[in-house]
């Protein structure tokens, strides 16, 4: 029987991390996911759990020591933030070249600079190609279920890839919601014990952790990274099933809302859905047949399934929180189009940038997008497809 609790998202993810119980945790503190490491810092001092908490000089050692902790045959956590993420960026891609599943909470802020504490997705679509699965949460249950699934996702023999675990910070991770928990002991037969096959301390085995790979070998094991990613779709899928079996709570790649007979819709992630699903009820009750597609899964990128999905629409409006600034969109309309292309599913599409540095989006701004959407079917024409929404009158 799930437990009733009213949490924070950023006390969702502690509670997760606490009844996964990892060997170490290793994290500095930066707004706004500070408050992570802190509360799992308490359940370290009262000795709730017995994992090691490294309170580190930065982000780049906060990482430098998962993959130590990693490496040696651990099971090692962090969680970070904006700038923290970037100061991890040199190790982010070696953890995931070196093969160690590491899990990290990502609550997403603005990269500086100007100087930003808040909302948007920056930081995350920064390093959208650096080896890591990438899992998006669009309140707090979603934030604490992917963390759930995460390491054994992570810990797959056929992916061995790091994960983090993203929501939107401010947004969920400290807006108070209600939650249903899992039990610990459901939680720790779910999750299971960390077997590596091959670690540092393994006296049975000596090896090498970060060898030189020049010519000879690099290219082919950027590919089994590659192929590690690809296997992780059915990993998720699979992880997905025993998790509702457990909890009742169906997971897949991304969720479908009012999407079965729909002739528009929004794709978008994150926090963003909750407020797209009020309007799409609105416009339904208008008889205007909307709908909504919320990326769950970011890497490995369902690029078969979301064209398949969107393939019988009239217009669709790809929205993202982070401007590319490459003059053509966002990182997931290029991620979107470029799959539906390759499905040979001709379908008009926009990209709408929108939210950056936390600016709020409201009903009537997606409201705005849906429109341009029935005037697309209307006129059939598409005068400007990188688009923004929510930017004040005058500086578009």
């Amino acid at each position: 029987m799930s437990i009733r609790e009213r949490l924070s998202g950023n006390e969702a993810a502690a509670i997760a991390m606490k009844q996964i119980n990892p060997d170490v945790v290793a994290a500095f503190p930066i707004t706004p996911s500070t408050e992570i490491p802190q509360y799992f810092s308490t359940f370290v001092s009262n000795g709730t759990v017995d994992t090691e908490f490294v309170a580190v000089e930065s982000e780049h050692s906060a990482m430098s020591a998962c993959v130590g902790a990693e490496a040696a045959g651990s099971r090692a956590m962090t969680a970070t933030s904006a700038n923290g993420l970037s100061y991890m960026w040199e190790m982010l891609y070696i953890a995931s070249s070196l093969r160690l599943p590491i899990v990290m909470s990502l609550v997403n802020r603005a990269v500086s600079g100007p100087l930003n504490i808040h909302n948007d997705h920056s930081d995350a679509m920064g390093v959208r190609d650096s080896g890591w699965i990438m899992l998006f949460s669009e309140n707090n249950q979603e934030a604490y279920d992917n963390l759930i699934m995460a390491h054994r996702i992570a810990e797959n023999k056929d992916v061995l890839l790091p994960l983090m675990v993203c929501q939107d910070g401010f947004i969920t991770s400290h807006s108070i919601e209600n939650i249903e928990l899992i039990e610990d002991d459901k939680v720790k037969t779910f999750v299971g014990k960390y077997e590596p096959e091959h670690y540092l301390l393994n006296s049975e085995e000596p090896i090498a952790i970060g060898p030189l790979d020049l010519q000879a070998y690099l290219f082919e094991h950027k590919y089994q990274q590659a192929e590690a990613m690809r296997k992780a779709k059915k990993v998720i899928l699979d992880v997905a099933k025993d998790f509702e079996k457990m909890t009742g709570r169906k997971y897949s790649f991304f969720e479908e809302y009012k999407m079965q007979d729909a002739e528009i819709a929004v794709v978008c992630m994150n926090s963003t859905a909750g407020t797209t699903k009020t309007v799409v009820d609105e416009l339904r009750k208008k008889g205007i047949k909307a709908g909504m597609l919320k990326v769950r899964v970011f890497r490995p990128f369902p690029a078969k399934e979301i064209a398949e999905a969107l393939g019988n629409l009239k217009a669709v409006a790809i929205m993202d929180k982070a401007d590319s600034l490459n003059a053509m969109g966002g990182a997931l309309f290029e991620d979107v189009t470029s799959s539906m292309y390759t499905a040979k599913k001709q379908v008009p599409a926009v990209s709408y940038v929108y939210g950056i540095g936390g600016r709020d989006t409201t009903a009537k701004d997606i409201n705005e997008v849906f429109d341009y959407l029935q005037k697309i079917v209307k006129t059939g024409e598409i005068d400007n497809p990188y688009r923004y929404v929510g930017l004040r009158k005058g500086d578009e």
